[in-house]
């Protein structure tokens, strides 16, 4: 049995929201303001209803707030009654289950009779009937001067008077119609479901007198306590305790003789009657609150709990929280546990270095599996759910487990997606040869994504470029663009959380996770333009041939200028583009460089509002580069007056003679005299020159096409 999903309508940025559950852990991801939060704070107000979380009219979703406020305002009818739907917050639980689960506490809940029907639907609801609106618009009406013709303010004061209170529901599968009503059949939720959560605000600090760890300690006395499986060691230490109540009752009276017999001579009190004793009466819980001490032994010596970071204290004070409320969840042996237990991790990454994120969540399953057996042998049902914004704890997750959290940039509501969904994507075809091609691809993406780039789960927008020479020169371009460019109203470029991705060759492999997640992506790729040219034997005269017959044929590299120039062999444009043919990129215009993939549709296609741009090498001061070195040397020859000992990966020779105009021109230079790219590209860096008004990288130039497509990039 297990709770699959999770569906949220019109809390917060949860418009129509759908969370798919994993069997035990599911991993929640997304940049921030994406709702993760909003998930659980949800479940909090609408199913555990905790007294400090009632749902505020700040919780309703802003299409929600919208419309009540044009209703009352006037502008908008509320509708016959026959046809109005009640209007509010709703969550829906789903869960599935087997013939082979004890079906004892969830059975009330099954509504139908279909053997195939494997669902319990709970439905939570916080909603306004048609009679409550029509009586809440009328008021509004008579009191909307004393709040200044403000509908919103009116709302907020008046929310619980309407609103409320929250029903909730066992629903029938694709009928919700036909439901019961858990509070009137009198079924018992806590039965059923059970829900615990570890905040990411944490109270861990180091002040010297903070002693958050140790006061845990006591919480965790209490709890075992509470649920009796460690009643041995507890009686133990009742035992003990009896014992020193007996000594210090004898010592305490020695203590306060003097007072007692003051007592007893000023009070009137006869002996023969009355015996006034001060006795010890030490309370096992009370003993450890405020008495224990968390130490930490370093080399000998016993430190208290505050000398150590606070990502060690942070993790400590997790692991015993989760001792604490997993301890809950298992309940007291005198009674089962819930159906369905779900435990909520917010951000556990707080405070922590990398190191300790890899350890916690490869060892946090292996830690709540050993805490879902009691001591009477009894296994509980647990499904963890981990929200985080940690790279490092994607990184080392496995990859179907993986929840990732996207905000619509147009409608500004969230989706969830699952990733092992992108299997789908790179589902089998009819080709046993592209069938193949697409497994490859599919698990390279799963180990590139989570070993070397999981920070692209998080980012805003992500750069994919060839090589070493962009990897190492492009964040120096992006603040020089950043710097040239200061007055705009866009947000500089180094302010944006942008990924950069080394792919190579192989932009097209990430086509997918780009329409997946929908991030706004610039590839910087080359046009590597060719043309054909036969093999001829040496009477230059008979063409060389290959086994079939056919011609052999050599692919020559030459400029998008040369004049015999004909293709592109770049696997990444022919992959977007569909074409091959040199003209067509050497004519095609910035705007149409911009890509999006309609659903259902197999290949990309041109769109100036595309979420994809694609840029490579354009014309530029009357030459034509095709790739990055001949683009840059072609435009910023003044800098490399520096010589060969400022530029020790250039040959010298072919070096004097493209300084000296002698028949050799940037294609030929960047050909023939670059001996090691990431080297030149910190020699440029090494170069750079600074102006007294503190602009750097003032002595070369951006080459125009990452120039403009940068600036695309810029923008929101």
């Amino acid at each position: 049995m297990k709770l699959a999903r999770i569906e949220i309508s019109n809390f917060r940025l949860l418009k129509n929201f759908v969370l798919d559950l994993e069997d035990e852990l599911s991993l929640v991801i997304g940049k921030n303001n994406t709702g993760k939060t909003s998930v659980l704070a949800c479940l909090d107000k609408l199913v555990v209803q905790s007294e400090r979380n009632a749902v505020a009219y700040e919780d309703f979703n802003i299409e929600l707030r919208s419309s009540l406020e044009k209703i009352l305002l006037g502008e908008k009818e509320i509708g016959a009654k026959e046809q109005y739907v009640d209007l509010g917050i709703q969550l829906k639980l789903f869960i599935k289950y087997s013939k082979s689960d004890d079906l004892s506490k969830i059975s009330p809940l099954i509504m139908s009779l279909d053997p195939d029907d494997d669902n319990v639907i709970l439905s939570f609801e916080y909603k306004i009937s048609f009679d409550k609106l029509s009586e809440l618009k009328l008021k509004y009406i008579d009191e909307a001067k004393k709040f200044d013709n403000k509908p919103r303010l009116f709302l907020k004061e008046k929310l619980f008077d309407y609103f409320g209170p929250i029903i909730r529901k066992s629903l029938l599968y694709n009928d919700e119609d036909q439901f019961l009503d858990l509070h009137k059949e009198r079924i018992n939720l806590k039965d059923i479901l059970a829900i615990q959560f570890i905040n990411a605000k944490r109270s861990v600090t180091n002040k010297q007198n903070d002693k958050t760890l140790s006061n845990q300690t006591s919480s965790l006395y209490r709890q075992v306590d509470e649920s009796d499986e460690q009643e041995e060691a507890s009686d133990e230490f009742k035992k003990e305790l009896r014992k020193t109540d007996d000594r210090l009752s004898s010592i305490y009276q020695k203590m306060f003789s003097g007072i007692i017999e003051k007592v007893n001579k000023f009070g009137g009190i006869s002996p023969t009657e009355t015996d006034i004793k001060i006795t010890s009466t030490l309370q096992h819980r009370e003993l450890l609150e405020g008495n224990t001490t968390v130490m930490y032994a370093h080399q000998s010596h016993d430190l208290p709990e505050h000398y150590n970071g606070l990502g060690y204290m942070n993790l400590i004070s997790m692991i015993f929280e989760i001792e604490m409320l997993m301890s809950r969840l298992r309940r007291s042996i005198k009674e089962k546990p819930a159906a369905i237990n779900l435990l909520f991790i917010e951000e556990p990454e707080a405070h922590t270095h990398p190191q300790m994120q890899y350890v916690f969540i490869k060892n946090i399953k292996e830690l709540l599996r050993q805490n879902r057996l009691r001591e009477d042998g009894v296994i509980i049902h647990l499904q963890s759910v981990i929200t985080t914004h940690s790279s490092h704890i994607v990184s080392e997750s496995s990859f179907d487990d993986i929840k990732y959290l996207k905000k619509s940039a147009q409608t500004h509501q969230v989706q969830a997606k699952n990733l092992k969904d992108l299997a789908h994507a790179y589902a089998s075809s009819e080709d046993p040869d592209k069938d193949d091609e697409l497994k490859k691809a599919y698990r390279f993406l799963k180990q590139y994504l989570t070993l070397n780039r999981a920070e692209l789960f998080f980012a805003d927008k992500a750069i994919f470029i060839e090589g070493d020479t962009e990897r190492i020169i492009l964040p120096s371009m992006l603040k020089k663009i950043d710097q040239e460019t200061q007055n705009s109203d866009d947000q500089p470029l180094l302010s944006q959380n942008i990924s950069i991705v080394e792919v190579g060759a192989h932009s097209q492999t990430f086509e997918k996770f780009i329409d997946f997640v929908g991030l706004k992506s610039l590839i910087i790729t080359d046009i590597d333009s060719y043309y054909e040219k036969t093999i001829y034997e040496d009477d230059n005269v008979t063409p060389q041939k290959y086994k079939n017959g056919n011609d052999k044929i050599e692919e020559v590299r030459c400029t998008p200028l040369d004049p015999y120039g004909s293709k592109s062999s770049n696997s990444s444009l022919k992959f977007f583009f569909q074409q091959e043919e040199l003209g067509f990129y050497k004519d095609l215009e910035f705007e149409n460089k911009s890509l999006t993939k309609p659903s259902g549709s197999e290949t990309w296609q041109q769109d100036p509002n595309g979420f994809l741009k694609i840029v490579y090498q354009v014309e530029e001061h009357g030459y034509h580069g095709r790739s990055f070195e001949d683009a840059f040397f072609s435009i910023n020859k003044d800098l490399l007056n520096a010589g060969h000992s400022a530029f020790p990966s250039l040959t010298k020779k072919y070096l004097d003679l493209y300084l000296s105009n002698d028949d050799i021109d940037a294609f030929d230079f960047s050909e023939k005299a670059v001996n090691s790219k990431p080297s030149l590209a910190i020699e440029i860096l090494l170069n750079s020159e600074t102006t007294e008004e503190g602009i750097e990288f003032s002595n070369w130039h951006v080459p125009l096409y990452i120039k403009e497509g940068l600036l695309w990039l810029r923008k929101n």
